[in-house]
């Protein structure tokens, strides 16, 4: 165990944690980690990271596309209404099993020379200092990483805001090879299923519900082209569950400890952006911390994260009025158009002022219409 003084102690070693652990050793600040659990960590999510994300990846030294992640090419929407599919504008995304993304952070990690403390409990944190394993570490900076319901947030004085929605989600691996070059999104009134490839015949399957009683396999029927694929196909794993929260925090600040991924705010799962935000934030809070000035990451956080969340809250209108979805759905058949630039949109290759009145206005009147 680390003990002693560090520039910067991160309190969580998922994704998040490692992340800023090596962005702020990658700018020569020391550093130290702890988490209670130990590699690999895992989560039941949808396993896709889209090409925003991968360029923040690559920044942190790591380029999936050299350790067997496998690539997608944009995304596809299905309804019993219609679908509706578009390539990334710029880049491809690559799905890889959490698990072994989380191996591929580790060895980075370790060899920035990072300090790693596994099965260590963070007891508690204050200005300047964390209590490890019930010894002090005096950091300039302390990090919180320790997830959506992070103990530490409170702590800090972090903890005002407003959470919007909670959601459940459930992950399958299945035994099957990919039918399709995008990470596709099947939508019911029951919720939505998404599947991202993770490997040559490995298909991350997440269905996730704003009803907590309803299973993977209980909803799959709702999805019937989905239920034909998948029905009877053999699993590689076993079924993972988690909540995914709707949450904005006030601040993510308090003077030199930060809040990163889930425990700084979290937009619904189904944006898919959980990992691409983890990886922005991390170089910024790095940033930040380098130049002696966390006011820059409140400002930046504020900023990547707005978008995940206006558009996850368009979807979840689109979950909660299944009339309001299907209009929408024969909206995008007839202006296929809008839905690739909301895409590029959505991964930051194009503002929203970029998406043109005129497809505005043809949009708009092919809902109604519709």
């Amino acid at each position: 165990m680390f003990t002693g003084n560090t520039d910067v102690f991160v309190a969580g070693g998922g994704p998040a944690g490692l992340a800023a652990a090596i962005a702020a050793a990658q700018r020569g600040l020391s550093v130290a980690v702890a988490d209670w659990a130990r590699p690999p960590i895992d989560k039941a999510c949808g396993e896709g990271i889209m090409p925003d994300g991968l360029l923040a990846l690559r920044n942190l030294g790591i380029d999936l596309a050299t350790l067997g992640a496998v690539p997608f090419e944009g995304i596809r929407f299905v309804d019993a209404a219609g679908e509706t599919h578009a390539r990334f504008p710029q880049g491809i995304g690559f799905g890889m099993r959490r698990a072994d993304l989380h191996r591929v952070l580790v060895e980075k990690a370790e060899s920035l020379g990072i300090h790693l403390a596994w099965g260590t409990r963070v007891e508690a944190i204050r200005q300047g200092e964390a209590i490890v394993a019930g010894q002090p570490i005096r950091a300039r900076y302390i990090v919180c990483a320790d997830g959506q319901n992070s103990a530490l947030r409170p702590m800090a004085g972090l903890n005002t805001g407003k959470v919007y929605r909670r959601r459940y989600g459930f992950r399958n691996h299945y035994r099957l090879r990919r039918w399709s070059p995008f990470v596709e999104v099947h939508w019911a009134d029951c919720g939505q299923m998404y599947v991202t490839p993770v490997g040559v015949e490995d298909l991350c399957v997440v269905f996730i519900s704003s009803d907590k009683h309803v299973r993977l396999e209980d909803a799959l029927p709702a999805f019937p082209e989905l239920h034909r694929r998948l029905a009877g196909q053999p699993l590689s794993g076993k079924t993972a569950g988690g909540v995914s929260v709707t949450r904005k925090l006030n601040t993510v600040v308090a003077g030199n400890i930060a809040l990163l991924g889930d425990s700084s705010g979290s937009a619904d799962a189904i944006t898919g952006d959980g990992l691409s935000l983890v990886f922005q934030q991390a170089t910024a809070l790095a940033d930040a911390m380098l130049a002696g000035d966390l006011a820059a990451y409140q400002a930046t956080h504020r900023r990547i994260s707005r978008m995940p969340r206006n558009m996850g809250e368009l979807m979840l209108v689109m979950d909660d009025h299944p009339w309001i979805r299907r209009r929408i759905f024969r909206g995008f058949t007839q202006s296929p158009r809008m839905f690739g630039k909301l895409l590029a949109m959505h991964t930051q290759t194009i503002s929203p002022l970029q998406l043109g009145v005129n497809d505005c206005l043809s949009f708009g009147w092919s809902i109604l219409r519709a």
